[in-house]
């Protein structure tokens, strides 16, 4: 029974040693799952169970004839930098045709043929390499491999090597293996459409000892989420689903902007809650405070109240009761005007409307003051020494509590020129 065990293990050990390595022209790609598009990812950091947003990550993928190319774009929240990475390869094969790469630290062109030639600029020490060096062996290019993931026969346990090429002045050589360790069932939760099954791909970059994790949909192949592991530092990309578009009716941007600026109507409003809860049982005390004004430097927000903006607000309260929410698109925040109150009395002026509906919002927090009761005791009453019943004794009290008002109401101008006043009240 042993040598059969040290055989067994034997085996093992040479079908491990012996796995294939993935390069251009591989039969196991299918290439129907790499197609055309255009994704947005939200570029985080990650630290202490939590993430927080500092960029964009945009990819672009075209799917032509006789090459496939991949445009990649990170640009960081509040800096003018951007880091640019184009990767072109032979649409039959993925074999790399050229690369470049742009960004604050470095400058780089690279050709692929017989030869690799090109430039590699390090803009910290000014110092630029040519780079000239012969092709002896089939490669991915490390910015085209990450897309051939989703076209791979990916199953649970899968695992597979790819030959990669990552040009570094440091190198001593520019070809490394990306391992594909494991592959597993997950579930990505999106807040706009729902449940996703997928693939989880953990792939090691041996170049750099980094691990990444993919996380592909099972049934489009498409990319929801990326994980990067790169010592201390946690990032993470999550799908920003620009392509899901629910919203039927079409957005005018310049049309909804104009009724903003151009024309010659104002708003004048109030924003203020009341404060009706007494709480006493058969005592008609109300409004304990019975105004309370949107303090000076309260937000209000003003939308041109479209037939889009409309869908996307009854859509918006479909989605809240699953407990997922839809942002508003960008080029429709482009069109939202926003003033502050001005005053203690909860005052706020908008001016260069032109006739239309408008939907105005305001949120604002204030003191809101109950009075409560509470059975302390009873009373006994007696006739003569007979019992005749007990009356409770109450005790009242007044507490305070912040309280959150959220107000939002529909205005109509009827022709330019108007002078529209609007209250925003709410009644808690």
């Amino acid at each position: 029974m042993r040598y059969l065990i040290a055989i067994l293990l034997m085996v093992q050990c040479v079908l491990g040693l012996a796995q294939k390595v993935l390069v251009p022209g591989e039969s196991t790609v299918d290439k129907k799952w790499i197609k055309s598009g255009l994704q947005e990812f939200s570029y985080c950091v990650v630290a202490d169970g939590s993430h927080r947003e500092i960029g964009t990550f945009s990819i672009e993928t075209i799917m032509g004839e006789h090459t496939f190319a991949a445009y990649t774009q990170l640009s960081l929240l509040n800096s003018p930098n951007q880091w640019i990475d184009t990767s072109i390869s032979e649409a039959g094969t993925f074999k790399p045709l050229y690369r470049s790469s742009f960004n604050p630290n470095k400058a780089s062109v690279l050709y692929f043929d017989k030869e690799v030639t090109g430039y590699y600029l390090d803009k910290a020490t000014g110092k630029k390499t040519v780079v000239k060096e012969p092709v002896k062996s089939l490669f991915f290019e490390s910015y085209t491999y990450p897309y051939l993931l989703s076209a791979l026969p990916l199953d649970l346990g899968y695992e597979a090597e790819l030959a990669v090429y990552d040009y570094e002045p440091s190198n001593k050589s520019n070809i490394h293996k990306s391992i594909i360790k494991d592959v597993k069932s997950a579930l990505y939760k999106s807040s706009l459409t729902g449940d996703h099954h997928t693939w989880q791909v953990t792939v090691l970059e041996t170049a750099v000892n980094e691990t990444y994790i993919y996380h592909i949909d099972k049934e489009t192949r498409k990319l929801w989420k990326l994980e990067v592991f790169s010592g201390d530092q946690n990032i993470l990309l999550i799908d920003k689903e620009i392509d899901y578009q629910p919203i039927k009716s079409k957005f005018d941007k310049d049309k909804a902007c104009k009724c903003l600026t151009e024309g010659s109507s104002v708003i004048l409003g109030q924003a203020f809650a009341r404060d009706n809860q007494a709480g006493i049982k058969g005592i008609a005390i109300m409004n304990v405070n019975k105004k309370q004004f949107a303090a000076p430097g309260t937000k209000i927000v003003l939308v041109p109240y479209t037939p889009y903006f409309k869908e996307w607000m009854k859509l918006n309260k479909a989605l809240n009761k699953k407990g997922r929410s839809l942002p508003l698109p960008k080029e429709v925040s482009d069109c939202v005007k926003t003033t502050t109150v001005y005053d203690e009395d909860g005052h706020f002026e908008f001016s260069k409307l032109l006739p239309g509906e408008y939907w105005i919002y305001t949120e604002f927090s204030y003191v809101h003051t109950s009075t409560a009761t509470e059975v302390v005791g009873y009373s006994d009453t007696y006739v003569n020494g007979v019992y005749q019943g007990s009356s409770a004794i109450n005790n009242s009290y007044s507490y305070d509590a912040n309280v959150n008002a959220m107000i939002q109401k529909v205005v109509t101008i009827e022709k330019n020129g108007d002078k529209a006043e609007v209250k925003l009240k709410k009644t808690l």
